[in-house]
């Protein structure tokens, strides 16, 4: 049975007018005139039956249905370009994934080892996404994620990685020396906060024998990059998990105010969905990741 889709350049004029809210503009755009353009939208108003734009006093204007329309043809041609970019680049003998990681984990943890990962597997091209929340792999491309546990990943396997280990850093500079005298001496400094762990602070300060409703103050960032060069620039103390941190740390830009192991309330997994797990990519994939994440284990509780 025949597709009700209408032509790919009905579209693309209809997209392009929709956001420039102009004919003239959607013309320039495409390469087209404006004749074209007013004839493409009109194919497309006849092909589904509704208006999709009005004019008031000779303004352009998206009807309801219009609107409600353009998004989805937006998204649509979004997907679609990408998908038909990914088959262009698609090289027999070779392997495709697209794995979603926290950003600041595969900025500071996976991507420093990405290279052992491509040497051991030459034939699997690893496309990396930076994903902040949780997301349903049945609405997305992705083979695999990396990311904490969380109820959305229903029909998925989790493998686990590792757990986090929180540490104070700041610039040397601002305490004026490598460390301070006691825990409590932190409160004396700016703390600054991740926006989805309000909590953080006040469990390492309860760990420590401190209670002080100061360590809920201070401002709040809403990713641990942000807090990581906040305090490398000398605005505060952050919380942030150690292995975001150990390049500064060992190159002098931070420093651990106050050494006290104090895990993570966070776990990392390796999650992809059921119907990718026996993907022969995906197990190289996870196969390595478990491996390296042991290693990292090892070395970390050996510090």
């Amino acid at each position: 049975m025949r597709r009700k889709i209408p032509g790919t350049s009905m579209l693309e004029a209809f997209e392009s007018a929709a956001r420039h809210l102009s004919f003239t503009r959607a013309a320039e755009e495409l390469s087209y005139t404006e004749g074209a353009i007013s004839r493409k939208i009109a194919m497309l108003e006849d092909y589904l039956g509704v208006k999709l734009f009005s004019r008031v006093k000779k303004r352009l204007l998206l009807t309801e249905a219009g609107s409600n329309y353009s998004l989805t043809v937006r998204a649509t041609l979004d997907r679609l370009e990408i998908e038909t970019t990914l088959a262009m680049a698609h090289d027999d003998g070779r392997v495709a994934l697209e794995l979603a990681v926290l950003p600041t984990f595969g900025l500071k943890w996976l991507m420093p080892r990405l290279e052992q990962f491509r040497l051991q597997h030459p034939l699997i091209t690893l496309n990396v996404t930076a994903r902040e929340d949780p997301f349903l792999f049945s609405e997305e491309s992705f083979d695999a994620a990396i990311h904490f546990d969380h109820p959305v990943w229903t029909n998925a396997i989790s493998t686990y990685l590792f757990t986090e280990e929180l540490v104070p850093v700041c610039s040397p500079a601002l305490i004026g020396a490598l460390q301070c005298a006691r825990p409590m001496d932190l409160l004396s400094h700016v703390l600054l906060h991740k926006s989805g762990r309000p909590e953080a602070w006040s469990r390492w300060f309860e760990l420590a024998g401190v209670a002080d409703v100061r360590t809920l103050k201070g401002p709040r960032y809403n990713m641990h990059a942000m807090l990581i060069e906040a305090a490398r620039a000398g605005a505060g103390i952050a919380l942030v998990p150690r292995t975001y941190v150990a390049d500064e740390i060992a190159g002098g830009q931070l420093t651990i105010p106050w050494e006290m192991r104090v895990p993570g309330a966070k776990d990392y997994y390796f999650i992809a969905p059921e119907n990718k797990h026996g993907n022969p990519g995906v197990q190289a994939l996870r196969d390595w990741l478990r491996a390296v994440s042991e290693q990292y284990r090892k070395e970390h509780d050996g510090s």
